[in-house]
């Protein structure tokens, strides 16, 4: 068990082994549909939109919201295929067609709540099948895009272990205790320096990049994951959940994973599209 420097044990609130365990194997499923061929990567982005948008139609399901979830559905996973395929201009042209469409799905149920479910069903649609698709713009970058992926996806968890740890063995003054308890800016500096330090090893071993373009990397990435992750904690408390689901052992639903991810796709995107050629 760690223990925090005045010598209390440390309360994780949930069973590492297990959720070490689950996040392994995650992991162990990317690098799989990633090699030998990369567009396998379209089917596993399809399925999270598919867990995702079930996860989220639940949640808003118990505060009487309703998502229209057949077009939201059948366009997030054509977004994903556009995204790899297409590129940016597909992406955008597919998340425009599928917003048209769950709008006017929306129609048949009639004017009540109309624009409280119109709002979820666009923020659904951009939260979810839009910033994943994101992924596949950097799968799909000729010559190195899966190794782009992978230390897009290594800096991001490197936020959440930096400042996890530095958090619960330094952690004193609260950095949005309204919104998320637990978080305090001791961690966030943990986070900074695991994400910069990771972004330059990153970028120099695995991109061919300079240096600084990997410390930027990572000092983008720690910003968007942790916006990320309050995000997710304020989308929660507004509907009065702890967890998302159940989906992964040790860590809740798929949301609950990767919540900080969803952010820091696109900024990873931007700052890798760039900074390395």
């Amino acid at each position: 068990m760690l223990h925090k420097p005045d010598g209390q044990p440390v309360r994780t609130g949930r069973n590492l082994p297990v959720a070490i365990a689950s996040g392994v194997a995650l992991g162990a499923l990317v690098l799989l549909s990633i090699y030998p061929y990369s567009a396998g990567f379209v089917a596993i982005t399809s399925a999270a939109v598919l867990i995702g948008l079930r996860e989220i139609n639940r949640g808003l399901a118990a505060v009487g919201g309703r998502l229209a979830v057949p077009p939201l559905a059948v366009g997030g996973v054509a977004m994903q295929v556009c995204a790899y395929f297409g590129g940016a201009q597909w992406l955008v042209g597919a998340t425009a067609l599928t917003a048209i469409a769950a709008l006017s799905w929306r129609l048949r149920s009639g004017s009540e709540g109309y624009v409280r479910d119109a709002g979820a069903t666009l923020f659904t649609l951009v939260y979810l099948p839009f910033l994943l698709g994101t992924w596949q713009l950097l799968i799909a970058t000729p010559d190195d895009g899966p190794e782009r992926l992978i230390a897009f996806i290594l800096v991001t968890i490197s936020s959440d272990i930096g400042g996890y740890f530095a958090g619960i063995l330094v952690g004193r003054h609260k950095m949005a205790p309204v919104i998320s308890p637990n978080k305090t800016w001791e961690g966030f500096g943990g986070s900074v320096l695991a994400c910069m330090l990771v972004g330059a090893l990153t970028v120099v071993l695995m991109l061919d990049g300079p240096v600084w373009a990997g410390a930027v990397l990572g000092l983008a990435v720690v910003l968007a994951a942790t916006v990320g992750d309050l995000i997710e904690s304020m989308f929660k408390r507004d509907l009065g959940l702890k967890d998302m689901g159940r989906f992964m052992p040790g860590h809740g639903g798929l949301l609950d994973r990767v919540d900080s991810l969803l952010i820091a796709g696109p900024v990873a995107w931007v700052v890798l599209s760039l900074l390395v050629a």
